[in-house]
């Protein structure tokens, strides 16, 4: 008797695909993120261009990486995609790189903030259960960070018709839920005159700094100054918009994946863009832009100083009240569950690639009986809890960020390598605005590494170490292939 052969099966068609990219970028940033850059801009026009700049980017990248999708429609995406323009050897240095921080990373401060927001409705969350010095607590809220991690890759390793499913239902209630807020936030705000009072001098910018005794520092901002700021702030609308590129690596699980997952990234990419713009229009609508830490009022603190940076929460308390904390609160979880099971799906996909091609542990290369590579999806989760244990997620995220930013840039520049190299391979989609949009998404977002090497130089320097360190296991696994 033969034994049953597994295989990846297509299965998920446009919708699933859009969802998971829209699914995958949304989760809390959207709700938090502004409150920082308010700060370290002072500017509702500025704040816009940032918001607007961010969704250009993202869109022209993912509209970019639809010409390597229809070349290269197999499971891994963009770790295949380098590999073709560049060799094993960056390949591998990617991957690496999206298992010890920029997917486990993601997922683990995707899941702290779902167990953070879950603590409104549960405060024995909050409890410590062990604390060493002033460095480390464990509580609670990191158990179920863990756990829901855990029930997510449980739920994937069942079948991708499963996580499809998961994944649709939390995106269609975040996207339901969003939109709500915006349309109720304008409603809400434009009958009083903040946002004309937002705009009043908009193109004022500043930077806004609490020191170390609790007096605020303005410092107005003009020239190189504002460009530098807001190169070094866009780290945040970016992060709030990453992960789209996480449906590529799912490609071996997608009918007509040549089509569909160039038309769902831009798709999913749009839907977002619009989303994040109209949603920041809502926050300046409802909140003053400037305001005060110890106002002991919502409206007082405005959205710089937005309790603990939840400008999210805090427009909900304009549109409803107290009881907006907890409908925000609500909403997060649904937000960040949701993100989460997008991430967790697609990421054992690009360790399973990894692991066919002789760069990752040899069992993640396996598919169980349900056709999904669950080994690959345990040791993601395991990593992931890892950094839910550590507490240092936070960091690892901004080192991520930076080196996620880093592998775009060589990715697209891989579309002019292999227009060269294999000019005749087939191409079912080109890249849209060839060479011009793909080059400038390169130029800006090089100024924009380049500026966050200037002006968060630990950060940046600690991802560049994080990519390097991948070097010598990347000749570790090398030996042991050829053994």
């Amino acid at each position: 008797m033969s034994e049953t052969k597994h295989e990846l099966q297509r299965s998920l068609g446009l919708i699933d695909a859009t969802s998971i990219v829209a699914g995958s970028m949304i989760g809390s940033g959207i709700f938090i993120v502004t409150s920082a850059m308010a700060r370290d801009v002072g500017s509702a026009a500025w704040l816009l261009v940032i918001w607007l700049v961010t969704g250009l980017l993202t869109m022209s990248a993912a509209l970019s990486y639809g010409e390597l999708a229809g070349m290269m429609p197999n499971a891994g995406g963009q770790f295949v995609y380098i590999q073709r323009a560049y060799g094993k050897l960056a390949s591998f240095l990617y991957g690496w790189t999206v298992f010890t921080v920029i997917q486990t990373g993601v997922i683990a401060a995707v899941a702290v903030a779902f167990a953070k927001y879950s603590a409104v409705f549960f405060p024995v969350l909050d409890t410590e259960l062990i604390k060493i010095g002033d460095g480390f607590v464990f509580t609670n809220k990191q158990v179920l960070a863990m756990f829901s991690i855990f029930l997510l890759t449980y739920i994937n390793t069942r079948g991708v018709k499963t996580g499809k499913s998961i994944q649709l239902f939390f995106t269609s209630t975040k996207l339901i839920a969003l939109f709500a807020l915006i349309v109720f936030g304008l409603y809400v705000g434009l009958k009083t005159d903040v946002l004309s009072n937002n705009f009043a001098n908009m193109w004022e910018a500043s930077q806004t700094v609490i020191n170390d005794d609790g007096t605020i520092t303005v410092t107005k901002l003009a020239g190189v100054a504002l460009l530098g700021a807001m190169g070094a702030t866009i780290i945040n609308s970016l992060f709030s918009s990453d992960a789209w590129n996480n449906v590529t690596f799912i490609a071996g699980e997608i009918k007509d994946p040549k089509k569909n997952i160039p038309r769902s990234l831009f798709l999913g990419t749009l839907i977002v863009t619009v989303i994040y713009i109209l949603a920041n229009v809502a926050y300046l609508a409802l909140l003053p832009m400037q305001g005060t830490p110890d106002s002991g009022s919502v409206l007082g603190n405005g959205i710089m100083f937005a309790n603990e940076d939840r400008v999210g929460t805090a427009a909900a308390n304009m549109i409803i009240g107290n009881v907006g904390v907890f409908v925000m609160a609500g909403l997060i979880m649904v937000s960040t569950f949701g993100c989460n099971s997008g991430l967790i799906l697609s990421g054992g996909r690009l360790f399973y690639a990894m692991a066919k091609d002789g760069l990752f542990f040899k069992q993640a290369g396996e598919l169980n009986a349900n056709d999904v590579p669950a080994k690959a999806l345990w040791f993601q989760c395991f990593w992931a809890s890892v950094l839910c244990i550590s507490g240092k997620y936070g960091d690892l995220l901004t080192y991520a960020t930076f080196a996620s930013l880093l592998f775009y840039i060589l990715t697209i520049y891989g579309i002019f390598i292999l227009r060269k190299k294999e000019p005749n391979a087939q191409r079912p989609y080109k890249a849209f605005g060839y060479p011009i949009i793909p080059m400038l998404y390169i130029l800006i977002t090089t100024l924009i590494c380049i500026t966050l090497l200037i002006y968060q130089t630990t950060s940046t320097g600690l991802g560049l170490l994080i990519v390097a360190l991948g070097i010598p296991v990347y000749y570790l696994f090398l030996s042991k292939k050829n053994d």
